[in-house]
């Protein structure tokens, strides 16, 4: 594998556009376009959407939110993390997923940042133990309805 996240542009947009996750995994995720779309509304520097590839097949797609204010209050709670994983329905299961949340945690180190921050959906078919096989721990903390989890990079 030679696995690596590329900047989504005009050259590969059709090709992110295209990574799909199974279908029972939809009600859990946006689509890639719909993350996109978001990442364009909101200010310069907060969305930081990337394509996975393995070689130059593409195989995924994450978003990460950088320093937002958490509870949307004017700032008392500021935090950074994954705010978007969807791997490939036919590349799920070979690594891409972990690939993602340490590439995720590599660039918030680089940026100072000591905790990467995630919100799933609950229940059995849900990613929580993928999550915590990562080291993520639960807190107390739901976010529209989801789990959140937090990781220390700190310690890591």
């Amino acid at each position: 594998m030679s696995l690596h996240l590329a900047e989504v542009t005009s050259a590969n947009l059709e090709a992110a556009m295209a990574i799909r996750v199974r279908p029972d995994q939809e009600y859990a995720v946006k689509p890639v376009a719909h993350s996109l779309a978001e990442a364009y509304v909101r200010p310069a520097g907060v969305a930081w959407p990337r394509l996975i590839l393995d070689g130059e097949r593409p195989v995924g797609f994450l978003m990460a939110f950088l320093d937002i204010d958490w509870r949307a209050d004017g700032g008392s709670l500021r935090r950074s993390g994954l705010w978007r994983l969807n791997i490939d329905a036919g590349e799920q299961g070979n690594g891409y997923g972990r690939f993602a949340v340490e590439s995720v945690a590599a660039e918030l180190r680089r940026r100072g940042c000591g905790e990467l921050w995630v919100t799933w959906h609950p229940g059995a078919d849900g990613p929580e133990e993928f999550y915590r096989r990562l080291g993520f721990r639960t807190t107390d903390e739901t976010s529209e309805g989801e789990t959140v989890g937090v990781l220390d990079l700190a310690h890591r």
